[in-house]
């Protein structure tokens, strides 16, 4: 560490030396969220200021020390942490959590990339308005690292993804420098867009250190409801009807399979299965669609009612439930967020954060779980995700019995490749909305074009010439 030093010294002159933590246990900065990596940090610098960030890049920048940004390191893909070499520098953006204003005749919120996505919901709540990204992570992540990964989350199919929520950011580009592009405009045709360039960047390009966000406005009331289906494509049929007598007050359409939803009634027997005591066919899953009432909760819950009605008589839906108040709804998704964590009680597991056209996704899932159980005996395959914007987590646990450590150290690789084959077939993405930071930068090669690669290095280069923000994120080494 003495050679370091110098650095350290200038980092604490910058920051002040209680924010440079370089000494006792640092894993929480060190290890990921999934516990698949830990890494060994030179020191965690955590600025309060954007002035503060820019002075810490350059101090890095002239002792030729890499800087892996980060937010609330919830990260699923080995993104935000630092590599084992005890010489990168963790920037925490977690005291840059400041809301710098809301605009509410523009619809816009400005908050410092340090904010918590919940604090940003509750400031715009607050104001009589919606921000609707919506994750699991929610009470944790920060919005700096929403961006940095263009996060998905549940209400894709009516809101967008991040990228679609963000309308300017501010940067500290590898140089040191500051970006001051938070503009609250909606049409800005002044040449190439930076913004775009920097959302779903990973840290790679520059560090996010502030945002001008989309508001709406608040629905009259929010309605959910819980249907069994038989197999995934009675699932996309009810999608289409929904899609047609519904509209853009559809908000959220999550699939969870039979298998998944048994793992939530196992390890949280204190939560509500709908319908999982009922005789399903082997392929059931449950369907969880969210509506917005625009105008009148009755109009929309007739609505809602109808359509399920209508799916119920067709014969592609089994069984329905409407919530009758907020509390029964937030039961129902409180099931759909418990599958991660239910599953990582059972042992851990081989993750997949695919996206397939919506009208694939029947054949895809058909097909790859044949070829999983036959390739690998009593395989259990945790298939969920947002059906509504073609993303499925495509999970697959270890077999009954099997140890989980030595099923991943053995079979993920191969598993992997099987998969990612299937979604490259069927014309998607071996990565919706997750990322790719370190745990799939080695395949992205093998799944995106020599030209798009060609042209991603050439702005890593451009933006990164000496190659120190995140390195060995998204692009390989």
């Amino acid at each position: 560490m003495t050679g370091h030093g110098p650095l350290l010294q200038a980092l604490a002159g910058i920051v002040g030396p209680a924010h440079v933590l370089h000494e006792g246990d640092l894993s929480a900065w060190e290890q990921d969220w999934r516990k698949r990596a830990r890494g060994r940090a030179l020191a965690v610098v955590r600025p309060g200021s954007t002035a503060e960030v820019a002075a810490v890049v350059q101090a890095c920048r002239a002792h030729r020390t890499a800087i892996v940004p980060q937010g609330g390191n919830t990260g699923l893909v080995v993104g935000g942490i630092p590599d084992a070499s005890g010489t990168q520098i963790v920037l925490s953006l977690t005291r840059m959590n400041r809301i710098r204003g809301l605009d509410a005749a523009n619809l816009t919120l400005t908050a410092e990339a340090g904010c918590v996505l919940q604090a940003v919901q509750k400031a715009a709540e607050e104001a009589g308005l919606l921000f609707p990204l919506s994750l699991a992570a929610e009470g944790s992540c920060t919005i700096g690292g929403n961006l940095a990964t263009n996060a998905g989350g549940t209400q894709v199919l009516r809101y967008g993804n991040a990228r679609a929520l963000c309308l300017g950011l501010e940067v500290v580009t590898a140089q040191g420098q500051v970006w001051e592009g938070l503009s609250g405009l909606r049409k800005d045709n002044t040449g190439y867009d930076l913004r775009d360039l920097f959302i779903g960047s990973e840290g790679t390009l520059g560090i996010i250190t502030a945002a001008t966000l989309t508001l709406f406005p608040r629905p009259a009331a929010t309605l959910t409801a819980w249907a069994a289906v038989g197999s995934m494509d009675d699932a996309v049929r009810l999608l289409e009807l929904a899609r047609r007598q519904m509209g853009a007050s559809l908000t959220g359409f999550e699939v969870m399979g039979r298998f998944a939803l048994s793992l939530v009634a196992r390890h949280m027997p204190q939560l509500r299965v709908p319908f999982l005591d009922r005789t399903w066919p082997a392929d059931g899953l449950g369907v969880l669609l969210e509506l917005e009432a625009v105008q009148s909760e009755d109009e929309a819950r007739a609505r809602l009612e109808s359509l399920l009605a209508t799916a119920l008589e067709a014969g592609f839906v089994l069984d329905a439930v409407v919530a009758a108040n907020l509390s029964q709804a937030q039961a129902l998704w409180h099931v759909r967020e418990s599958i991660p964590l239910a599953q990582a009680q059972e042992g851990l597991n081989i993750k997949h954060d695919i996206s397939v056209p919506i009208s694939r996704i029947p054949a895809f899932c058909a097909e790859t779980d044949a070829l999983l159980e036959h390739t690998i005996e009593g395989v259990r395959l945790v298939n969920f995700g947002h059906l509504g914007d073609g993303n499925l987590h495509y999970n697959v646990q270890a077999p009954e019995g099997v140890e989980a450590d030595g099923f991943l150290r053995d079979q993920e690789t191969r598993i992997n490749a099987l998969v990612y084959g299937q979604v490259a077939r069927f014309g998607g993405s071996i990565s919706a909305e997750h990322g790719i930071g370190s745990l799939k930068a080695e395949t992205l090669p093998d799944y995106q074009s020599p030209v798009a690669l060609g042209m991603m290095r050439a702005i890593k280069q451009a933006l990164d010439p000496e190659g120190l923000m995140n390195p060995g994120r998204v692009l390989p080494a």
